[in-house]
């Protein structure tokens, strides 16, 4: 894995100081969006985050949101010198790949969280079995910023962005209602990939116990395999958001802290389905291995009737076919028909008998 340069005014240890020249920040494909928000509405004056969070404070008021989507090395030193980033964050934020957290870098709060969507069987077919896609967001949370970087293709916030500027009192609370924002919107999303989920396991149920329909258990394993990835996602979120909801933070004012507790408690709500889902798949695996050898055994037990009925005109013609001179009953006239109507006989009271045993 790379390493990132030192940054400038950051402190190294054990390390050689690395000279790296910090262009400018510019709108491109990394950088999505900026803006300056005074009062909860958007300064349209400022769209760089130079511009943006110099406007801020000036005047001490308002706040400035930047939004990252798989920010390079260069464009992420930049943005760190401007709102003075701790260089392990920034490592981070730039690798992607991390687990659930929430760390925190003197006067501001690093926050980690996963993305997830829910892949229909046909697309997860085509990429490769994945019926849970992921992605991450890792939000800077200053006093008077915050900085989100994205990774992965679903997890866009254009659309929360607007949502949030369409309600200026709600944005004049700060950048933690930004965050809050963001959570809220990830762990609905997580409700909504729980419930799809919650589908195709009692889909699965049903198929088990049919006897008509015939379920392969590796699809069983390989849906428990995205919910464990599901649970790596949620299971760590857990913590964070009880921190941020029940102690005290000068970033968090205590009207959205609030609100991170209804947040924390979907959180903690999706962690238990998800245990319950995973305790489930493995009794389902269970009861699909014993239906499966259930199954084996009534083919069984019907390959041994129709071999037992078999059995009878082979022993018979096996023996009058042996061409002996002396033989009982070889030129009797009514001993072909007999011979006959004893195999029709016999064979029909074998399978009146094992029909009844219910081999049949």
């Amino acid at each position: 894995m790379p390493v990132l340069p030192p940054l400038p005014g950051f402190m190294t240890i054990g390390r050689k100081q690395h000279s790296m020249v910090v262009r400018p920040i510019s709108r491109g494909q990394a950088l999505v969006d900026c803006g300056a928000y005074v009062d909860g509405r958007r300064d349209t004056n400022c769209s760089d985050p130079v511009t943006a969070l110099g406007r801020v404070r000036s005047t001490g008021e308002g706040f400035v949101w930047v939004g990252f989507h798989e920010p390079t090395y260069e464009e992420m030193a930049a943005v760190a010198e401007t709102f003075g980033l701790h260089e392990l964050a920034v490592e981070d934020a730039v690798h992607a790949y991390q687990r659930p957290k929430m760390d925190k870098y003197g006067k501001y709060l690093f926050f980690v969280l996963k993305t997830v969507k829910f892949q229909d069987h046909l697309t997860a077919r085509k990429q490769g079995g994945e019926v849970v896609s992921s992605g991450e967001i890792m939000v800077f949370l200053g006093k008077d910023f915050i900085i989100t970087v994205r990774h992965g293709e679903h997890s866009e916030l254009a659309g929360l962005r607007s949502s949030l500027e369409s309600d200026p009192e709600q944005l004049a609370l700060g950048p933690a209602v930004v965050m809050h924002a963001i959570a809220d919107r990830i762990v609905d999303e997580y409700v909504t990939v729980v419930q799809e989920i919650e589908e195709d396991i009692d889909e699965m149920e049903s198929a088990v116990f049919d006897p008509d329909e015939y379920v392969d258990t590796e699809q069983i394993y390989r849906l428990k395999r995205e919910i464990l990835r599901l649970r790596r996602a949620v299971t760590p979120l857990v913590a964070p958001l009880r921190a941020l909801s029940n102690t005290p933070n000068a970033l968090i004012p205590d009207d959205v802290r609030e609100y991170f507790r209804d947040v924390e408690d979907h959180v903690s709500h999706v962690a238990e389905r998800i245990s319950t889902f995973d305790e489930m798949l493995t009794t389902l695996v269970s009861a699909a291995l014993a239906e499966v050898a259930n199954r084996q055994n009534q083919d069984m037990r019907k390959i041994s009737a129709w071999a037992a009925i078999a059995l009878v005109p082979t022993a018979i013609a096996g023996i009058y076919g042996m061409n002996f001179t002396h033989m009982p009953e070889l030129n009797w006239t009514f001993g072909y028909p007999m011979a006959i109507v004893g195999i029709i006989l016999v064979c029909s009271v074998l399978y009146y008998a094992l029909r009844r045993k219910r081999w049949l």
